[in-house]
């Protein structure tokens, strides 16, 4: 499975909708902008951390941006493999 189709697996299955707004394929690292579905209740907040653990466990670095500006979306989310050498 490539980073590409992990990272769509796990946002789907998270059930939120999201679109790619940069990749870097050189570094891998991906900002993608999320969005609650119409009928989901969930906090954004609630969202974020659910989405979080998933892509702390898939060793992943993880950046948000909550509410972010600019965009008709609920997140801003920076990713980038982590390979353990930090």
């Amino acid at each position: 499975m490539t980073e590409r189709q992990l990272i769509q697996e796990i946002l789907n299955s998270e059930a939120v909708e999201y679109s790619f707004e940069n990749v870097d394929e050189d570094s891998k690292e991906y900002t993608l902008l999320l969005k609650r579905q119409d009928k989901d209740v969930r906090a954004v907040e609630t969202i974020n951390e659910e989405i979080k653990n998933y892509f702390e466990s898939a060793n992943f670095d993880y950046q948000e941006e909550l509410h972010p500006e600019g965009v008709d979306d609920d997140i801003r989310l920076v990713i980038k493999r982590n390979d353990g050498n930090k």
